[in-house]
């Protein structure tokens, strides 16, 4: 069973359906004791950063989201937003994020990006440049979807798992022990997120 974290901020119907899609089972969940008795979670995300933890604060859940992390007891997916929500800080705004990564969100530069447009939106291929549960290295390029105009930076980049090249590369996905973040949608990437998100549902059974 994977739970779905609503906190008002993502496309939580779509997560679920793919969940459903590649053979899983999916709740949708908004309670700190859920957080807690949950077996696997997605928090998915889109919008201003500011926003997005603004929601968890009023929702009552860092100490739940906190709790989980510290005691590195079951996997847990940031996607988009979600996965910007796990870093330090963001250019994006003042509140601090989780700080489950170390890692900072910046902003697209325009003038690295000569005639790309900010925000970075539509396929993309993504590099796989360490081996990882949620896509085995390969030489191979696989198309993800994206909707975004700020980046991760990771600051160790041993955290980095896959990359994407937009004027540069930047951090499209990381780990860190049961931690995963993914900037793109897997939801909204057909067979290559259908790839992503079977292998995620797959983590950790023995």
């Amino acid at each position: 069973m994977i739970s779905v974290l609503d906190y008002g901020v993502g496309n939580v119907g779509s997560v679920i359906r793919m969940i459903e899609h590649v053979g899983g089972d999916a709740v949708r969940i908004t309670l700190p004791e859920e957080i807690l008795s949950a077996e696997k979670i997605i928090i998915p995300g889109v919008g201003s950063f500011d926003y997005g933890m603004s929601r968890l604060i009023s929702h009552q859940l860092l100490p739940a989201l906190n709790r989980v992390f510290s005691d590195k007891c079951i996997p847990v997916l940031g996607i988009c937003l979600g996965m910007q929500l796990f870093c330090r800080s963001s250019e994006e705004g003042v509140l601090p994020g989780l700080g489950w990564i170390n890692a900072d969100v910046q902003k697209f530069s325009s003038e690295t990006l000569n005639d790309l447009r900010i925000p970075h939106m539509g396929w993309n291929t993504v590099s796989v440049i360490r081996d990882n549960p949620l896509l085995p290295f390969s030489t191979d390029d696989r198309r993800f979807y994206f909707v975004h105009s700020y980046k991760v930076v990771c600051t160790d980049i041993s955290d980095a798992v896959m990359l994407t090249n937009y004027g540069g590369d930047f951090v499209s996905a990381f780990q860190r022990e049961n931690i995963f973040g993914v900037q793109f949608h897997p939801e909204k990437s057909h067979r290559f997120g259908i790839e992503l998100m079977r292998n995620f549902l797959r983590y950790g059974v023995a």
